[in-house]
């Protein structure tokens, strides 16, 4: 058994809490901006006594609506800056956030409500209070408050009356051990589970990211750090309070579609996303040089495979060749700049979590001047446990495990994961705690590998593992990651269990689609369903398909694909809020197309 531990260590103590940052800050750094709000056209900055100030008054005024200690307090909204506020004032009134993502449907929205019996819910708009509107809504849960409708002013007048001193009490009570969070699975296998965090596991966390190269580089006061990603995700959270730790200036934006518009005006010098985040930003640049005529698009053709060798270059055993450095310069010149500022011009330090990087975006980005360090956790170990970083990157690994984590892997090729971030169990479910956790290592369900080095690559999921009627094994991530890289594809699903051979079901991205029948002469008005058959767009997708198959070997490659008339999606049921696939949803809903692949 293949182990690596990281020898960084840090202290926390049993009276500690994540909370109490904010009164430290506070106390004595009052005037240090920790947030900017977006106000019209600028930016409204909020200082660490006027955070402390609000996180105060809202904190009494759970009190004064009977928030007891322990009380789960769920929060249910888009990332904003009010999340955070509240997250810190339910924290303060020494209760624990049940966070909701703000997509999430009835049913979720009244398991995960029902389960962790929560006293009160604080939501964003009326919609998302429409969604406790049900007969059956459970006992417990007494009062739901909504953000748009004034829920912050009407927490801090309620809660004038309520003396300093009960306020002090509840923070004095929180200690390290005591539950900080309530996070529910996404439920890619079936219906969540909360992961009890507590704050001991939020405070290694953040101490495991500030004490790694990482976190000394992206986040100091005067960084600024855009917020985009869904907060009720633990990455973007734990991400989110290590900023907020070291005094950084964090800016927070929802709606993905006008995101790249909020880095030119907030030039953040800190992104984190998730993997397709930095694959759209490559493809619009692709589709811009594109619609600028020929010579355009040869030059960025040219100047991505520039970047590409240059970063593969850089982890050879010789330097850069004379002639890769002078085309550098000169793509640099003419692309690389421009990205840059596409991403706001200040942007030094991008991290990606929440799925596989394919090498070949990890690359071009690293080229281009902009390196992606790609992590890896789970929400049971309080987001990330393993990350590349600043003088330790190592392209197509998630990196070696931050401070006070250690790493192993079994003799069935399982990853297993120890450290300060591993949770402690699930909520009301012993059986799967039991499942998960075996002598104080937590069992991931992933595979990989350790390198020489102690880097970790993931090589694939457990019980995603197929074997087809052959018995081979074969496990689809790697191949589903490497067709997602291409343009037109926005969904890849292997499939192949019990059968004779691999095959995939493949989506159509609604965003290139329309430039693609544009560039083909197809009619502006064909729909994918209309085209799904159609042998220019096979052809296409037919190389993306070798692609994913020059990785495995002949007997894991894909033999057939097919491809379906929609996208899938989350609203549909088929994606996590952070869009990963619900194979099992997905194997049930296209089962007649996953028979038609097997008809000879």
């Amino acid at each position: 058994m293949r182990e690596f531990a990281c020898n960084a260590t840090f202290g926390i103590g049993d009276d500690e809490s994540i909370v109490r940052s904010v009164f430290t800050q506070a106390e004595q750094h009052p005037a240090r901006v920790l947030f900017s709000r977006p106000v019209g056209t600028g930016w409204q900055d909020v200082t660490a006594a006027g955070f402390a100030e609000l996180v105060t008054g809202v904190a009494k005024g759970l009190i004064a609506e009977g928030v007891a200690p322990g009380d789960r307090v769920i929060l249910l909204a888009a990332t904003r800056f009010e999340w955070t506020l509240l997250d810190f004032a339910i924290w303060a009134a020494g209760a624990v956030t049940v966070p909701i993502y703000d997509s999430s449907s009835s049913d979720q929205v009244h398991w995960i409500a029902s389960d962790s019996a929560a006293v009160l819910a604080v939501v964003e708009t009326g919609d998302h209070a429409a969604l406790f509107d049900r007969t059956d809504l459970p006992e417990a849960l007494h009062k739901i408050v909504t953000i748009d409708d004034g829920a912050v002013d009407a927490l801090v007048a309620a809660g004038v009356g309520v003396p300093e001193a009960d306020l002090t009490a509840r923070l004095d009570g929180v200690r390290a051990d005591a539950p900080a969070s309530l996070v529910y699975t996404s439920g890619t296998t079936g219906r969540p589970k909360g992961c009890v965090l507590t704050h001991r596991n939020f405070l290694a966390e953040v101490r495991g990211i500030l004490t790694s190269s990482i976190g000394r580089t992206a986040a100091y006061p005067g960084r600024r750090i855009l917020t985009f990603l869904p907060l009720a995700h633990v990455l973007a959270r734990a991400v989110s309070l290590a900023a907020f730790e070291a005094g950084a200036t964090q800016a927070h934006w929802s709606d993905f579609k006008t995101i790249t518009g909020q880095f030119a005006r907030f030039a953040p010098h800190t992104i984190l996303g998730v993997p397709r985040v930095f694959e759209k930003v490559r493809d619009a640049a692709a589709k811009q040089a594109e619609t600028g005529g020929a010579a355009k698009a040869r030059i960025f053709a040219f100047a991505e495979r520039t970047a590409i060798r240059y970063s593969q270059a850089q982890d050879g055993p010789r330097s850069v060749p004379v002639g890769l450095k002078l085309q550098h310069t000169l793509c640099d010149r003419l692309v690389y700049a421009k990205l840059r500022a596409a991403l706001g011009g200040s942007c030094e330090v991008t991290i990606s979590g929440g799925g596989a990087l394919a090498d070949r975006i990890g690359h071009f980005f690293r080229g281009l001047g902009v390196p992606i360090y790609e992590g890896y956790g789970l929400t049971e170990t309080t987001a990330a446990h393993c990350v590349n970083m600043p003088g330790a990157q190592r392209i197509g690994t998630v990196g070696r495990p931050l401070g006070g984590n250690s790493v192993r892997i079994a003799e069935d090729g399982e990853i297993e994961l120890g450290g300060g971030v591993v949770f402690g169990g699930y909520w009301n479910n012993e059986a799967a705690t039991a499942d998960a956790l075996y002598d104080g290592w937590l069992r991931t369900g992933d595979l990989g590998r350790l390198d020489e080095d102690g880097y970790l690559r993931i090589t694939g999921r457990k019980k995603d593992l197929l074997i087809t009627a052959g018995g081979k094994n074969v496990a689809p991530g790697p191949m589903e990651d490497r067709l997602r890289s291409h343009t037109l594809v926005s969904q890849a699903v292997v499939v192949g269990d019990g059968r004779p051979f691999i095959g995939a079901l493949l989506t159509v991205d609604p965003e290139t689609f329309d430039d693609w029948k544009s560039a083909h002469g197809k009619a502006a008005d064909a729909t994918i369903a209309h085209l799904r058959a159609d042998a220019d767009l096979l052809s296409e997708l037919q190389l993306a398909v070798e692609d994913a198959n020059s990785g495995v070997s002949h007997a894991e490659s894909i033999k057939k694909f097919v491809v379906l008339e929609r996208d899938l999606t989350e609203e549909s049921g088929e994606l996590t809020p952070t869009l990963k696939v619900k194979r099992h949803v997905v194997a049930e809903r296209f089962a007649d197309e996953i028979d038609g692949l097997y008809v000879r």
